[in-house]
C-alpha cells in the first residue's frame, strides 16, 4: 500500500482497508475481471497485469499494463462497470480492496475524492504517454509492444506467452521493413527478453518486454 496512491489516504482507512482486503494469486493468462462485472477495486503485489477492450468480432487492445503498486478498478468505482477486462500476463498476486469502503468514505471526505481524483489523473496520463509511444516511438518500442499484445490476446491459464507472427507481420504492424524489425528481435533475443522461430517468438521476461515498449519498469 506504500507504494501506491492508497498511502494518500488519512491513515484510519488505510488501516480499515488493509484490515477488510484479502491477498488473491493468480497463474499467467488467468482472466480474473470481465467486461460488465460488478465493480471491484484490487492493488497489484506482484506481476504483470493487461486490462484490455474487446470488439464483439472478438479482438482485443490493450488500454493498460499494471505492475507492482499499482491499484486497479478506480475508474469503475466512480463511473461504474467498463467494457474492459483484466488477465494476468505472468504469476500476479493482488490485495482486494473494499470497494465499498472505498467510494463511502471519497463520498464523505474531500481529502479521499481529492486522492482518487489524482489517481484517475495519472491514469489519464499514463494513456496519453501510450498513445504518443504508440505514434511515435522506436521500431524496438512498437514491436515489443506488438509483441506483448498478441501474445497476450492467445495465452491460456499457466501458458506461456507465444507470439504467433512473422517478422513481415511485424514489421507491418510496427510501420518499418522487414528487416529493422529483424534488427530488433535479434537485440531482444540477445537481451534474453525472447526466444524466436520461424513463425513465432516466445516471451521469456514480460516485465522488460513491457519495459522496452516504453511502458514503466516499476514503481
Amino acid at each position: 500500500m506504500a507504494r501506491s496512491f492508497l498511502a494518500e489516504l488519512p491513515a484510519e482507512l488505510v488501516s480499515s482497508l488493509r484490515a477488510a482486503g484479502e491477498r488473491a494469486d493468480y497463474p499467467a493468462g488467468t482472466t480474473v475481471y470481465r467486461a460488465g462485472d460488478d465493480p471491484r477495486a484490487a492493488l497489484v503485489v506482484r506481476g504483470l497485469i493487461r486490462v484490455y477492450l474487446s470488439s464483439p468480432e472478438g479482438r482485443q487492445v490493450t488500454v493498460r499494463y499494471a505492475r507492482p503498486g499499482d491499484v486497479l478498478g478506480i475508474a469503475v468505482l466512480v463511473g461504474g462497470p467498463a467494457g474492459t477486462s483484466v488477465q494476468t500476463v505472468e504469476p500476479s498476486s493482488v490485495f482486494r480492496v473494499s470497494a465499498r469502503a472505498l467510494t463511502a468514505a471519497a463520498r464523505r471526505d474531500p481529502r479521499v475524492s481529492w486522492a482518487i481524483a489524482e489517481e484517475l489523473n495519472r491514469r489519464l496520463y499514463e494513456v496519453l504517454e501510450q498513445t504518443a509511444v504508440n505514434a511515435f516511438g522506436s521500431v524496438r518500442q512498437r514491436v515489443a509492444g506488438h509483441l506483448l499484445d498478441l501474445a497476450s490476446d492467445r495465452q491460456q491459464p499457466r501458458g506461456r506467452l507465444v507470439a504467433h507472427v512473422s517478422q513481415q507481420e511485424l514489421a507491418d504492424a510496427a510501420g518499418s521493413v522487414r528487416e529493422v524489425v529483424a534488427r530488433a528481435l535479434r537485440d531482444l533475443r540477445v537481451a534474453g527478453i525472447v526466444a524466436t522461430a520461424a513463425d513465432s517468438v516466445v516471451i521469456l521476461d514480460p516485465a522488460r518486454l513491457y519495459a522496452e515498449s516504453g511502458g514503466r519498469a516499476g514503481l
